[in-house]
């Protein structure tokens, strides 16, 4: 119960919405739930946050006890952009894989569930992986640690910070829509110093055809410490006339 407790706290920390976890078994149980959504979310979580590991993944052959049996995830065999990740099968849940393929730079993932066989379960994988790649195209928008815009602070030492992304910002979007494309940055009103490195005081949104598909915070890019007297001084009469009196 304790680990259902802690898996349900990481599901929560991922985005995991439509998940709920019972045991740690996987098998059927009322109140053990999720969704293809959910468990791409889960596997991106580690392909990014544990790459040291995701080799396992690609393993054709396992070996314990003497015993030496094919990884179930026939992808491996029939394409060799596939390197992962999870095959899966009950009752309830069908035949299932989650599969992950990086071709010319760019990673997908396949989540496909409920399929009546085996062979069912990688030909439906393997349809979505190249239904993706053919249709769809990863661009990078923005570098980490690269000034996008700047923040006017008030008591600080200096006027201006930058601002930037901690992370380089990717967006997969179909063939062709690159031009429907927007950025729009919100930065805090009334910044005061200090400022700190990485903290977070404003947001860019990513949309397409006007509806979000990312949202990535701006962070600082810089300290900034408290300014001197008459630099807070003079920043304490604009601030009273714009009616921020702190």
């Amino acid at each position: 119960h304790s680990f259902a407790t802690l898996m349900n706290m990481n599901a929560a920390r991922l985005g995991m919405t439509n998940t709920h976890y019972v045991d740690s078994t996987g098998l059927p149980k009322p109140g053990h739930y999720s969704t293809p959504h959910d468990i791409a979310k889960l596997t991106r979580a580690i392909i990014n946050d544990f790459p040291q590991d995701y080799s396992w993944y690609k393993q054709k052959w396992i070996s314990y006890n003497h015993i030496r049996q094919p990884n179930r995830n026939r992808l491996l065999w029939r394409d060799p952009s596939v390197d992962g990740l999870k095959t899966g099968h009950t009752q309830a849940a069908g035949y299932c894989l989650v599969a992950s393929a990086k071709r010319d730079g760019t990673r997908l993932i396949s989540v496909v569930m409920g399929t009546p066989t085996d062979s069912a379960r990688a030909t439906d994988s393997e349809d979505l992986l190249n239904w993706g790649f053919r249709f769809y195209k990863t661009y990078q928008l923005f570098t980490a640690n690269t000034p996008l815009n700047s923040a006017r602070i008030w008591l600080a030492k200096n006027k201006k910070t930058p601002l930037g992304l901690s992370h380089d910002l990717y967006v997969t979007i179909p063939q062709g829509a690159y031009s429907q494309l927007k950025a729009n940055m919100t930065i805090l009103p009334n910044i005061k110093a200090p400022i700190t490195k990485g903290q977070q005081y404003g947001q860019i949104i990513i949309t397409l055809n006007n509806k979000t598909i990312d949202t990535a915070p701006l962070v600082a890019l810089a300290n900034d410490p408290v300014g001197g007297v008459w630099s807070r001084f003079t920043d304490h009469i604009a601030l009273f006339f714009t009616g921020d009196k702190a």
